[in-house]
């Protein structure tokens, strides 16, 4: 037996490797494309449309591999099959699902490599790929943003900004409401701006409004400059979102979206996204399940029936995927359902289609 495996495995290297590379240049050129004009349009030199081809390898590579994994395992399956290869092996008393466990051992293994290969290489090449592109492409990124809600020490300041100019760290038409560890009121301030000075927000042309000592009644206050000490929510925390969940890695992804929970923003996005991360390094072991069926449906013609059930395959997973994960970040289902979804239904689809493969 390990004999067989040993030969199974020698046949789907080639095949995958050769495939592999076959997609990843595939996804390099439509890429290259897209921005190819532009990259003309600034005069970007050959060596450094280059250097931004080497730094998108890692994601191509990553976006690349369920495919190439679905193909070579179909492939060298329906070989056999056509080839009756498969005649002797069963005669000899061992089962398909014997015959696959190889398989099924690499995806799993590519599974798990997968998750640490995008973990620690690609999401670092993808974030200095953007940012290359960006600088070839004269292309600035504004970090000022318009109608933000901050929650902040521990849910007693809200904050309302009409605006937030990052370049002069100021911020216009602001209201905050104080209140205490129950939720009662404090104060409120109105002011026209606020500047940030020594740690904390001073404020200009200011009105607060506030309970007298007594507790008995509001009174209100105007001031030309006005400051508190727990006024002090970074301006960072202001800005418009220019972290991307897909830049980092799952550890810095967690703290960014509990920095954006704590601070009441809204969060959904991210946290579909980084779930996403998890279930997409599940493809690689679904798919090896789903090619195993694919490879006893052809018996004339496996290259090219392979490869295009291969890119149907792909592009039915990816388009549920893109459509599950919008439903959840529009809040139509939740974040895990969004990113999970798509595997599951593959999964299922996988399991089924296995139990009528012939064996």
């Amino acid at each position: 037996m390990r004999t067989l495996s040993r030969m199974l495995v020698r046949s789907f290297l080639p095949v995958f490797l050769a495939s592999l590379f076959l997609f990843v240049m595939i996804l390099q050129l439509v890429d290259l494309f897209s921005n190819l004009v532009k990259f003309l349009n600034y005069e970007t030199t050959p060596l450094q449309i280059l250097q931004v081809m080497a730094l998108f390898t890692p994601k191509c590579v990553s976006y690349s591999l369920p495919i190439a994994l679905l193909f070579s395992v179909a492939y060298v399956l329906g070989s056999m099959y056509t080839n009756n290869e498969l005649i002797a092996i069963f005669g000899s008393g061992i089962s398909l699902y014997r015959l696959v466990l190889p398989f099924i051992a690499i995806g799993m293994i590519l599974s798990v490599g997968d998750f640490f290969f995008e973990n620690n290489m690609v999401i670092q090449t993808l974030k200095a790929k953007n940012d290359l592109t960006r600088v070839l492409l004269r292309q600035k990124v504004s970090l000022s943003n318009s109608d933000i809600t901050i929650i902040s020490n521990g849910n007693e300041v809200i904050y309302h900004v009409d605006y937030y100019n990052d370049q002069s760290r100021t911020l216009s038409g602001v209201e905050i409401v104080e209140r205490n560890s129950d939720g009662k009121f404090i104060s409120r301030v109105n002011a026209s701006t606020a500047k940030w000075q020594n740690g904390k927000w001073v404020f200009s042309d200011c009105e607060r409004y506030y309970w007298t000592p007594d507790g008995s009644s509001l009174t209100n206050g105007y001031y030309s400059m006005y400051t508190q000490d727990n006024l002090n929510e970074p301006p960072d925390t202001f800005r418009r979102s220019a972290a991307k969940v897909e830049e980092m890695k799952a550890s810095d992804a967690k703290k960014h979206i509990e920095n954006l929970e704590r601070t009441g923003l809204p969060f959904a996005s991210e946290l579909t996204e980084y779930y996403q991360r998890f279930a997409y390094a599940a493809t690689p072991l679904i798919i090896v399940i789903i090619s195993v069926s694919f490879g006893g449906f052809f018996k004339k013609n496996i290259l090219l029936m392979s490869l295009l059930a291969s890119l149907v395959t792909a592009v039915i997973y990816y388009v549920a995927q893109m459509m599950t994960v919008l439903f959840a970040k529009l809040g139509y289902m939740s974040p895990f359902a969004g990113a999970w979804l798509p595997s599951l239904i593959f999964a299922v689809i996988a399991i089924i289609s296995i139990r009528f493969i012939r064996t």
